[in-house]
């Protein structure tokens, strides 16, 4: 708990940008909590929390291999593990990067950790990753994107 935290806005015609400047004695875990809420913020993305049985997972989606759907969830695989997300996939194309790419109605992944594609003109290709045995197939009619 802070005591004595002070909040002061001002207003500043012809500034390009909001700025946000926070006056601190130390940098301790209540300021770096701040400054990464006001990161969060201007980002303009949500925030991303993975989900594992009764846990939160907090890291990049860039270690993310692919997002697909199953049953009734969307499931963030990365090299290793599974972890469940609160967004669909529509959802999910809106803040990620550009580099994740919609492959299938059940499927957005990563182009960054592709290892290798094996087209098959009559069926959907199959994607490899980096460092992963996991594997997914691009639809057909995603395939041109």
């Amino acid at each position: 708990m802070v005591i004595g935290l002070k909040i002061r806005i001002e207003l500043a015609e012809g500034l390009p940008e909001p700025e946000v400047i926070i006056r601190c004695a130390e940098l301790d875990d209540t300021v770096r909590s701040i400054q990464k809420a006001v990161q969060e913020v201007s980002s303009g993305a949500p925030r991303l929390i993975f989900y594992r049985e009764h846990e939160e997972h907090y890291f990049s989606p860039e270690e993310v291999l692919f997002f697909e759907t199953a049953g009734d969830g969307v499931f963030a695989h990365t090299a290793a593990d599974v972890f469940r997300v609160r967004f669909r996939l529509y959802e999910l194309e809106r803040f990620l990067p550009r580099h994740f790419l919609r492959v299938s109605k059940s499927t957005v992944l990563n182009l960054h950790h592709i290892l290798s594609i094996s087209r098959d003109l009559s069926a959907a290709s199959l994607v490899q990753f980096r460092k992963s045995h996991k594997q997914v197939y691009v639809s057909r009619l995603y395939y041109k994107v």
